[in-house]
């Protein structure tokens, strides 16, 4: 296990993130239905800035929760963050991942393709207009992608449509360098050691239309800042906990 210093990439007196639960996490927010999708809803009601989270394949897993948590209730600049059920109830089983079986390539290909990115990021403009409804408050918004959820951040963000103002990619799943040449927005990406690095670092060759921050936790694996983190293992917390305080750090500097 890799020793590399927690001590980069984020500012202490930005952001007052508290003690990470390992297990039996309770949830600070509630469940609301938006745009005809349960939606996990947490944040102070007086929020002007919204944050918009595209889960992994797995779904509402206690860890993606906590992270929602954590983004709402850890900075000065108060934050509202909403996370739709685009799976209506049928998540990805955690089971299926790493894929090392047949079957389990087969069932995880057929997820992907019963619940395509491009089908999502579609989506994202009318599900911040139903937002923006029944939040008057919130006057721009951000949007946060893990795994999965990656790939419909770079969709969303070069689409004509767009209705973000800043990004984030979680150790996001099919990196592909050319999606970056259209983002217009300020993004951050955190890769983890299973993204490819060639592709990771020309993809943020490619970010040009906005601030970025492109930095790979080099000792994590894909999913550690969400459904595949191992809350029990120090490290991982961790550098958990830092991938909070790199984002939270990032979207305060650069938020428009």
């Amino acid at each position: 296990m890799s020793t590399m210093p927690a001590s980069h990439g984020h500012n202490e007196a930005c952001c007052n993130i508290p003690p990470v639960v390992s297990t039996g996490y309770n949830a600070k927010g509630t469940y609301e239905e938006v745009d005809g999708l349960k939606t996990y809803v947490t944040g102070p009601t007086d929020a002007t800035k919204g944050i918009v989270v595209i889960y992994d394949i797995f779904g509402y897993f206690d860890q993606t929760v906590q992270g929602a948590d954590i983004l709402a209730t850890s900075h000065h600049q108060k934050y509202k963050v909403f996370i739709p059920d685009w799976f209506e109830g049928e998540p990805c089983p955690i089971e299926w991942y790493p894929p090392t079986t047949p079957e389990k390539q087969k069932n995880l290909g057929a997820f992907f393709g019963k619940n395509p990115p491009p089908g999502v990021a579609d989506k994202l403009p009318q599900f911040v207009k139903a937002l923006e409804a029944k939040n008057p408050e919130i006057k721009s918004w951000a949007i946060l992608g893990y795994c999965w959820g990656g790939k419909i951040v770079s969709l969303i963000t070069s689409a004509d449509a767009n209705p973000f103002s800043i990004a984030a990619e979680c150790h996001p799943a099919m990196v592909e360098p050319k999606d970056a040449e259209g983002i217009k927005v300020p993004l951050i990406l955190l890769a983890s050691k299973e993204e490819p690095d060639d592709k990771v670092k020309q993809f943020e060759a490619n970010l040009k239309k906005g601030a970025k921050h492109v930095e790979t936790f080099g000792d994590q694996v894909h999913g550690w800042m969400a459904a595949r983190a191992d809350l029990s293992d120090a490290r991982v917390k961790e550098e958990y906990t830092r991938g909070y305080k790199t984002v939270l750090d990032f979207f305060a500097k650069n938020w428009p």
